[in-house]
C-alpha cells in the first residue's frame, strides 16, 4: 500500500461522471479485493453489499472486521516463521509480532481512513468498512494454511487460480479406496 494507491483511490472516488454511472447503473453488489479499501468505501457510498475476494490481508484486519475469533497464542501470524506447534517463548514471539503489526497497519490504513471520511462525510474507520461486507471469498487451502476458525459469511475457495488437470484413472480409484477404508474403520470402531 503506497501513496500513489491512495492517488488513484481519490481520483476514482473523485470522478463525478464514473460515480454518476455507477450509481444510475444500479448494480446488486461489488466485488474487489479488501487489501485496498477504495472498494469498501464506494460499496459503503453506493449503498450496496460488497463481495471480498482475497488471498490475505495485513495484521488480520479480517478477522476483527467479521469478529473472527484469531488468537496469536495458537495460530502463527503471516512472516512470522512459526509454526502451528509453538512453545511459550514462539507463543511470546507471536503476540509480540501481532502487536507490532496493528501499529503498521494503523500508519498504512489512515490515510485511507481520511479519505473515505471526507467522500463519505463521515467519520469511517477502515474496520468499520470492512465490517460491512456480505461475503468473504478466501483463496485459503488449509493443506497450505494453518487452520482457523471462520465465521459462516467467510468461505474457503482455495485453489481457485490452480490450473485445471483431469487426474488419472488410478487418482479416482485411490480416492474410492481410501475413503472405503475410511468408512469401514469407523464401521467397525463402533
Amino acid at each position: 500500500v503506497s501513496e500513489s494507491t491512495v492517488i488513484d483511490c481519490e481520483h476514482l472516488l473523485y470522478n463525478k461522471e464514473l460515480i454518476k454511472y455507477l450509481e444510475e447503473s444500479e448494480f446488486d453488489a461489488l466485488f474487489t479485493d479488501p487489501v485496498l479499501p477504495c472498494g469498501a468505501i464506494l460499496a459503503e457510498h453506493l449503498s450496496i453489499p460488497s463481495v471480498y475476494f482475497m488471498r490475505l490481508i495485513p495484521c488480520g484486519l479480517d478477522s476483527e472486521a467479521t469478529q473472527c475469533p484469531n488468537p496469536p497464542s495458537y495460530i502463527p501470524r503471516a512472516f512470522s516463521d512459526l509454526t502451528d506447534h509453538m512453545n511459550f517463548l514462539q507463543r511470546v514471539k507471536n503476540v509480540i509480532f501481532d502487536t507490532s503489526n496493528l501499529f503498521l497497519c494503523d500508519f498504512i490504513f489512515k490515510p485511507y481512513e481520511k479519505l473515505a471520511s471526507e467522500f463519505l462525510q463521515q467519520d469511517v474507520t477502515v474496520i468499520d468498512l470492512l465490517r460491512k461486507a456480505s461475503v468473504w471469498l478466501l483463496r485459503y487451502d488449509f493443506l497450505l494454511d494453518y487452520p482457523r476458525p471462520l465465521m459462516p459469511n467467510m468461505i474457503v475457495v482455495g485453489g481457485v487460480n490452480c490450473a485445471h488437470k483431469q487426474l488419472p484413472q488410478v487418482g479416482h480409484a485411490l480416492f474410492l479406496i481410501l475413503v472405503l477404508i475410511d468408512f469401514c474403520a469407523s464401521a467397525f470402531s463402533v
